[in-house]
């Protein structure tokens, strides 16, 4: 069972996949897009990708405001989410991804990449982030039910 998680951001689509066992995170790629609407690409490379690595269920970051509520960029999200569903027929769960990105420049800072080198691969260690969560609360006893964060 092979998971994939995805930072959805205006321009780019962070992407990570789970090792076989589904037990770790590892990223992938950057999917790049001019515009902050046009999708059908950005769609297309991801259907691609689940085929390659025969993914069958798709985490989604879920951009809360830091108050718990939910904002202009959390709607686009859940507007994403249906698309993927659309496009893939696969379960999409909405994941709680506040502070993800932060945590990814703070892992390169200590790994010490160079900050012009950062935004190279933020997204998709942010999205890398995102799916690990995920991972590491299913695999904990007693959870039974994905998208406890939906």
């Amino acid at each position: 069972m092979r998971v994939m998680g995805l930072d959805f951001g205006s321009k780019t689509l962070g992407v990570a996949v789970s090792d076989p066992l589904g037990l770790t995170a590892q990223p992938v790629e950057i999917i790049r897009r001019k515009s902050e609407n046009k999708l059908r690409q950005t769609l297309a490379r991801v259907e691609e990708l689940v085929r390659e690595y025969e993914v069958t269920q798709l985490v989604l970051g879920f951009p809360k405001n830091m108050n718990n509520t939910l904002g202009e960029r959390a709607s686009k999200s859940l507007e994403f989410q249906e698309m993927l569903k659309r496009r893939t027929g696969l379960p999409v769960i909405m994941w709680d991804e506040r502070l993800t990105t932060v945590e990814a420049n703070r892992a390169m800072m200590e790994g010490r990449v160079r900050r012009e080198d950062r935004g190279r691969y933020v997204d998709a260690i942010a999205a890398a982030l995102i799916l690990q969560g995920y991972l590491d609360r299913m695999s904990a006893p007693g959870t039974t039910e994905p998208g406890d964060e939906e």
